[in-house]
């Protein structure tokens, strides 16, 4: 499947929303920030208590509830960058380039420790 997300376009359509529905004034960082997180966790209440086998196999209707979770927090996620003037693509890869640092394939391949819990190599 080829997935292509218009962030830009993703951002107006967010906007427009909000203004239709006089949301703006309600639409600060902060406020953004914390509907974010709230929605976060609504989608890891779809997970909780499950096993991690069955966290891969979600009956039909779960994992739609999971995608419109999910959904919700890519909007609250867009909405504050636009408030705030970030570009997302531009962010995006430079946090994966520091993250491909942190995380050195060849050091971490296969494990899931933090970056700190690793040896350091000559260098670093």
């Amino acid at each position: 499947m080829n997935e292509k997300l218009d962030i830009k376009q993703l951002k107006k359509k967010i906007q427009k929303f909000a203004v239709e529905r006089d949301w703006v004034k309600f639409h600060t960082p902060k406020n953004i920030a914390m509907a974010l997180s709230v929605e976060a966790a609504e989608l890891l209440e779809h997970f909780q208590w499950l096993e991690p086998k069955e966290s891969t196999c979600l009956a039909p209707k779960k994992k739609k509830q999971v995608a419109d979770e999910l959904s919700d927090v890519i909007v609250y996620a867009i909405r504050l960058a636009g408030l705030l003037d970030i570009n997302l693509e531009s962010s995006i890869k430079k946090k994966m380039l520091q993250n491909a640092k942190k995380y050195p394939k060849d050091l971490v391949k296969g494990s899931a420790k933090k970056y700190y819990e690793y040896k350091k190599r000559k260098g670093d």
